[in-house]
């Protein structure tokens, strides 16, 4: 396919577009079709491509969203640099909702997703810093040019979901180092790690989780209200962001298959897992 974008967002709860006056794209995967067609606009001489992680109505829960079929399909149009804005709930009281975090790190608590794209063969793919440094580096410094207030650093806890945590589940996180809990964030990442694409994700905290403080658990209703009081603060980082990474940048990310192969897609004949 003819490269469309080298810039790519999956966008998360509550932010269902991003571009103006873009152009549409579907795209189909050995892993089957997106979430959604991705649109692709010209923003400050970048091409950006923005997809939508649950699908612009929100069909797709966590345990159900299409992966790989998301990743693969963005590699498909050029994209080689992620950014992935996503809502989080905040293990520690300083992060009250409003909260910026770039993390730096990641625990994965989900079960049964598929984590791979080696569905043959035994390959190991290097993951012990699972986000984009240049992709970091470049967030910071936007944000320090902009005013923009952003926590730097932190670990996010990825769940199954697609119910919150039960207090003790939020304070066992907590009490393992976590700062903020997400339920769309793995394996996301180590997909675009196995295509050797640039990942960053910016979480937005919208509420304190379960066992923070408090005398009530979190809401759909209290996580869409504060995602949306935000949003126009997020699409201004995430323009300003994709405008100022670096072209062609000679990044570790795309050396995490040096020695190894790219993932081969499903054999026509043969039915990918789901």
């Amino acid at each position: 396919m003819t490269v469309l974008a080298d810039v790519g967002v999956i966008g998360g709860s509550g932010l269902y577009s991003l571009l103006e006056g873009a152009t549409e794209h579907a795209v189909r995967t050995p892993y089957g079709e997106p979430s959604d067609p991705i649109t692709v606009a010209d923003i400050s001489g970048r091409r950006i491509a923005f997809l939508p992680r649950h699908g612009r109505d929100h069909r797709f829960p966590p345990h159900r969203i299409p992966y790989r079929a998301n990743l693969w399909a963005l590699r498909e149009i050029g994209v080689r640099q992620i950014l992935a804005p996503c809502a989080v709930g905040g293990l520690l009281p300083a992060l009250g909702p409003g909260t910026f975090v770039l993390p730096d790190q990641l625990v994965d608590r989900t079960s049964g997703r598929p984590q791979t794209f080696y569905d043959d063969g035994a390959v190991h793919v290097s993951f012990a810093d699972p986000y984009c440094p240049t992709g970091r580096t470049t967030v910071k410094a936007v944000a320090g040019r902009t005013g923009f207030d952003l926590v730097d650093g932190g670990t996010m806890v990825v769940i199954e979901g697609p119910r919150f945590s039960t207090r003790a589940e939020s304070g066992w996180y907590a009490s393992l180092g976590g700062t903020v809990v997400n339920m769309t964030g793995q394996p996301e990442a180590v997909l675009a790690r196995e295509l050797a694409l640039c990942y960053t994700a910016i979480a937005l905290v919208t509420d304190l989780d379960a066992g923070v403080e408090g005398d009530h658990g979190v809401t759909q209703e209290e996580v869409f209200r504060v995602f949306g009081e935000n949003t126009a603060r997020l699409r201004t980082l995430l323009l300003d962001v994709a405008a100022a990474l670096p072209e062609g940048a000679d990044c570790s990310c795309h050396h995490a298959l040096d020695g190894l192969t790219l993932p081969s897609p499903p054999h026509p004949g043969r039915r990918s897992r789901p």
